[in-house]
């Protein structure tokens, strides 16, 4: 069970809207250092609060953590000292992969296997609103049960709109392009504004007049929303979020997290994730890293005997 300060770290994080993982071992196979029930907290930038392991095995859960920010997906994650290809550093370090788990070769336990469930707990996506409408008082009562945040933002598009799922204007003819402009550029997946069809082609206009790209144009939906003959705010709000769903599920929502930069230690063969504090050294002009400084030094003995008259 995942005890109480770790428990009130998470509500923490959460609070303040910053991703993690919680992961908890469920099953430990003697040898090992860790019980079931132990558990810790793995943050976006890698970092490991509690423990599941020692550091071998916090190799293998801080790469399958951040796989599992960046998908939202939850994921057992099976971890063996062997499996087909021990002894080879070259062989893959995943062994098998299946729905909802994967199972990895650690060659760098000291034995026995470990199971540890890894859950994500990500911030809502953002909706980012702009106006004070009654359908921005809409959409933000309607967002919460669907999983989203609506977050007000000025319309002069000076507030940061990277990671957004969505902007929505409703700011009925109040200069509305810098904002759109920026979500444009920002790559926000769904871009709608709130207007009339001739205003909406006139706001269009000014964008092309302003320098944005015809095919970031194209982007814009104006009309906001499905069409479902909506007519109230609140029937508006709903049309608009239809969409923005439609959009989350279709795998154009922004990744949580970019996929962490991996790196094969050639002494144990093992999957690290390059971080500042992963062993590392120069050779040949590139940077080889490791996951233990017991692999590090091996490496160097290596070089060093290859080296020797």
């Amino acid at each position: 069970m995942i005890e109480s300060g770790l428990t009130r770290r998470a509500q923490q994080l959460a609070r303040q809207g910053f991703p993690f993982v919680s992961a908890t071992v469920v099953r430990a196979a003697a040898p090992t250092s860790v019980q079931p029930g132990s558990a810790a907290l793995v943050h976006a930038d890698g970092k490991i609060e509690g423990f599941v392991g020692g550091v071998c095995a916090e190799h293998s859960v801080r790469l399958y953590a951040l796989q599992a920010i960046e998908s939202g997906e939850p994921l057992l994650l099976r971890i063996l000292p062997d499996g087909p290809g021990g002894g080879d550093p070259t062989a893959p370090a995943e062994i098998e992969r299946d729905q909802g788990s994967v199972t990895v070769r650690n060659p760098c336990l000291s034995g026995g296997a470990i199971e540890i469930f890894l859950e994500p707990a990500l911030p809502p996506p953002r909706v980012l609103a702009v106006g004070t409408s009654p359908i921005v008082g809409a959409l933000a009562a309607l967002a919460p049960p669907l999983g989203l945040e609506v977050v007000a933002v000025a319309p002069d598009g000076s507030e940061p709109a990277v990671g957004a799922l969505a902007l929505v204007v409703a700011a009925h003819g109040h200069d509305e392009v810098p904002v759109l402009a920026a979500a444009l550029q920002a790559g926000v997946p769904y871009v709608g504004l709130v207007a009339s069809r001739i205003r909406g082609a006139a706001v269009l206009e000014e964008l092309r007049a302003g320098g944005v790209e015809e095919k970031l144009i194209a982007q814009v939906e104006t009309p906001a929303g499905i069409d479902i003959g909506a007519r109230s705010a609140g029937e508006i709000a709903l049309s608009i979020l239809a969409r923005i769903v439609e959009v989350r599920r279709s795998g154009r929502a922004p990744a949580s997290l970019s996929v962490a930069a991996t790196a094969l230690d050639p002494i144990c063969g093992m999957t690290v994730v390059v971080a500042p504090e992963t062993p590392s050294l120069e050779h040949d002009g590139a940077t080889v890293y490791f996951c233990c400084e017991g692999c590090r030094r091996a490496f160097g003995e290596r070089l060093a005997a290859e080296q020797a008259p």
